[in-house]
């Protein structure tokens, strides 16, 4: 018995070093964030700041149109989440429900695109948008974003755990396919499709390569791009702006996670265990 409380110890001890690890980043970039440039670069490992001060804050709101990129960000978050969750719930469907030839195979083919890297599209995508005149436009990073294969394959998942019989009795009555999945497939599936946005708007949210190709006026960035503009590959970097706007870029994200967190680990969790 002995034993095995002392293994459990050396575990929290392990598992809290590491937790400890994880936020390290995230303390030092609250805490830079409210130190001076001197201080910054002098003092840079005190997590404390010796003087609280909102330099970094006051001087990202006169240097760039801060409110503007931050609706910027949430603007293109906000599309592709929403058009990811309606494809991603209708083509579930579809693959669960209906029984189409070549089925089988359009969904493996369609699953296999989770494995295609982002660079081998990156290129077609940048010259779609480039032809249709949506380069420097919140539309154009949202466009080649609107459907996700990973998010079809979880939605399918869940989907598959609802009885059929379900579905049986409101087809006897007649019912659309339109009303059976808004008011019995969904309410269902409802903490998934949640739980899944969540992943979504996060990873829209902390998008850099693909707004970098796209973007170019100030007006039309994103935090992460605004976060570019203060680190210099020749040691220019303003630090505490630097962190400061890191703090603004990881604020939503990291409080979403932090409220919706067992939503998401059930999510992946029910989905491996249907199959």
């Amino acid at each position: 018995m002995k034993i095995k409380n002392k293994q459990n110890l050396i575990w929290h001890v392990v598992f809290i070093l590491l937790v400890l690890l994880f936020l390290y980043p995230i303390v030092f970039a609250v805490s830079t964030s409210f130190k001076s440039l001197n201080e910054a670069f002098n003092s840079t490992l005190n997590l404390i700041p010796k003087e609280f001060t909102l330099e970094a804050y006051t001087s990202i709101l006169k240097k760039i149109p801060i409110v503007r990129i931050t609706l910027n960000t949430f603007a293109i978050a906000t599309i592709v989440t929403t058009f990811k969750l309606v494809t991603g719930v209708l083509a579930a469907y579809s693959f669960v429900f209906f029984d189409f030839k070549g089925k089988t195979l359009m969904y493996f083919i369609l699953v296999s695109t989770i494995f295609i890297p982002f660079t081998v599209t990156m290129i077609p995508n940048f010259i779609t948008v480039s032809k249709i005149g949506l380069r420097d436009n919140i539309i154009g990073v949202a466009l080649p974003q609107l459907a996700d294969a990973t998010g079809i394959f979880l939605l399918r998942q869940h989907m598959r755990g609802i009885p059929r019989s379900l579905l049986e009795v409101a087809k006897l009555e007649k019912t659309p396919h339109i009303k059976i999945l808004s008011s019995i497939v969904v309410p269902i599936i409802k903490p998934a499709i949640l739980s899944i946005g969540i992943i979504f708007f996060i990873n829209s949210w902390n998008e850099f390569v693909w707004p970098s190709l796209i973007l170019k006026s100030r007006e039309h960035y994103t935090l992460s791009l605004a976060l570019q503009m203060f680190v210099s590959s020749e040691g220019g970097t303003d630090i505490p702006v630097a962190m400061a706007i890191s703090v603004l870029t990881m604020l939503l994200p990291l409080t979403i996670f932090a409220f919706c967190q067992k939503h998401i680990i059930n999510t992946f969790v029910q989905s491996g265990i249907k199959g």
